[in-house]
């Protein structure tokens, strides 16, 4: 028999047991759905940090609560343990007197709040941030005024809106000079930024900003989340770093705090994040080996129940390799059928995840999961195909 015959056939067996053996497959879809779901996560998060990231310009230098890397004492990601965050605005000041290399210095910190105009209300990300924002994150104003230092001092309760938010609470009215309510407090709008889209499915227009000064009272909070600081020359950039340190170290004990260019905490969040990617998606893989299991546990119950087949087409001329082969394909076909539904299943899951948090899925990741669904067809099958071809056909016939 050739190929082509012998996978006629053993379509036709499968096809005979269709509920069996579509549940045998469901070990291998949900496997490989999850290998690609996780992966497409943390590749999704790891692009966005990325471009965030890349959107401060390689002058900058970011100041971090804790010990940030890879290294022994790490504290994870950017943002990771805010009450542990010993910065505070004493720091700011203290590097815009003291930092010569520096040309802009400002503090961060981040909330969620509800924002209200009217009847309508709009929850998102309310940034407290310093007076030169839209200098240093390259987000200019589009429409208004963004707040002076003035009003950075005095705390003032006013806000610049992203252009989402506008949208969401204004339509098509310019909301400048309105009056908002954040977190229950009253605040006046100055402007609205440029739009700058989605990165990962992530809108980057979905923020308010206000002083940092302001923030800090409006979420009673002491410590800031962390500190901006753009050298004056791009090319001096490691200048920046050691003075920054140096500075600190006169408040703060070294492992305190971190200093790290823009792209070194590029590499280090990337790393992070691509450890975690691997974790989840070894973890993930462990259903593929119950899948496996799964495929030999009924091949073995097949060969078991066609025993008077497989004695038959011995005893017509069949040799032990063509039964063998059989058995080995329809254990493949198995789980080959359930590599692609669990494709189809996991990007179909990243799409409807994108909507909510940043998820990609990656030509890797399925040519991995694809070729592994295919191997463990081949692993687990071997023993039942074998096991079939080894049957005596004289007692394979009287089997009952």
């Amino acid at each position: 028999m050739n190929f082509l015959e012998l996978l006629r056939v053993a379509l036709e067996a499968l096809r005979a047991n269709k509920t069996r053996g579509f549940l045998t497959m469901l070990g291998i879809i949900i496997g490989v759905a999850a290998v690609i779901l996780l992966v497409a996560i943390g590749s999704g998060l790891k692009t966005y940090v990325a471009k965030q990231l890349e959107g401060l310009g390689w002058n900058q230098v970011i100041v971090m609560p804790g010990k940030l890397g890879l290294g022994e004492g790490s504290q994870g990601p950017p943002g990771a343990g805010m009450a542990a965050s010993k910065l505070t605005l004493a720091h700011v000041r203290l590097l815009e007197r003291r930092a010569e290399t520096a040309k802009r210095v400002a503090g961060y910190t981040e909330n969620n709040a509800t924002i209200k105009f009217g009847q309508d209300s709009h929850t998102t990300q309310v940034a407290g941030v310093g007076w030169e924002h839209p200098q240093m994150r390259n987000q200019p104003v589009k429409e208004g005024t963004f707040f002076t230092r003035s009003e950075q001092e005095r705390a003032k309760r006013v806000a610049v809106l992203g252009k989402t938010v506008a949208q969401d609470l204004f339509g098509g009215q310019s909301p400048v000079g309105k009056r908002i309510t954040i977190a229950d407090s009253p605040y006046t709008v100055l402007g609205v930024l440029e739009e700058k889209g989605a990165i990962a499915s992530i809108d980057i227009d979905d923020q308010v900003f206000i002083p940092v000064t302001t923030a800090l009272r409006q979420f009673d909070m002491e410590n800031i989340v962390g500190i901006f600081v753009e050298s004056k020359n791009p090319d001096d950039i490691s200048k920046t770093v050691n003075e920054v340190e140096a500075v600190l170290l006169e408040e703060l004990d070294k492992d305190e705090f971190s200093v790290l260019e823009a792209k070194d905490l590029l590499s280090t969040v990337t790393a992070i994040l691509g450890a975690l990617t691997a974790a989840l998606g070894g973890i993930a893989a462990i259903s593929l080996l119950v899948g496996g299991i799964g495929i030999m546990n009924i091949m073995l119950v097949s060969v078991a129940e066609r025993t008077r087949e497989i004695g038959l087409r011995k005893a017509v001329g069949a040799t032990p390799g063509v039964i063998m082969l059989q058995f080995l394909i329809e254990s493949v076909v198995l789980s080959v059928g359930g590599g692609v539904m669990g494709i189809l299943l996991g990007g179909t899951g990243s799409l409807v995840l994108s909507r909510f948090m940043p998820s990609s899925v990656t030509l890797w990741s399925v040519t991995i999961a694809f070729f592994v669904s295919t191997m463990i067809g081949i692993v687990f099958g071997v023993g039942p195909a074998t096991k079939a071809a080894r049957l005596n056909p004289i007692d394979a016939l009287r089997y009952e």
